[in-house]
């Protein structure tokens, strides 16, 4: 049922406005806000993180930046992202109880004999790590290096 605008829309040959809760017209332009964060400085995200988790976050940043020296650090959808050569490289996720690495590549580039990573989508895998100790350091920077490779070339 149009309302009175719609069918005087209708007439004009315009659209009618769209109603609350409908989706746009396919290929229509988003109008979502930019996130207030978006771009910002990295060290923020880290210093609001509770203690359990930012001992995780800072030995991936350090393991992140020696696979990477020249990768640059931003917030991107409330995470910390790292890019190489302007390309997407990996990112760092802190939830409740755990923290993501996510690294971006195809997910068959990220060879995982353990089965330690998550995911199968073309943005790449993650690995979920609880605590510190179960950190699979020699995993992590080779996943890592790999991931920089992928965004060196692109």
């Amino acid at each position: 049922m149009k309302t009175a605008k719609g069918r005087a829309a209708a007439k004009k040959g315009a659209k009618a406005p769209a109603r609350k809760g409908t989706k746009p017209p396919a290929g229509a332009a988003r109008t979502a806000a930019r996130r207030a964060d978006f771009g910002a400085p990295i060290e923020a995200f880290f210093a609001k993180q509770p203690p359990h988790l930012r001992v995780i976050l800072d030995e991936l940043r350090r393991l992140v930046l020696e696979a990477a020296p020249e990768a640059e650090s931003s917030i991107k959808w409330g995470m910390p992202w790292f890019s190489v050569g302007g390309r997407m490289m990996c990112s760092l996720g802190a939830h409740k109880a755990h923290v993501n690495l996510v690294m971006m590549g195809p997910p068959e580039a990220f060879g995982d004999p353990d089965g330690l990573l998550c995911g199968s989508g073309a943005a790449g895998r993650h690995l979920k790590i609880t605590s510190l100790d179960e950190l699979p350091r020699e995993a992590v920077r080779g996943w890592l290096r790999v991931a920089a490779a992928i965004a060196r070339e692109g």
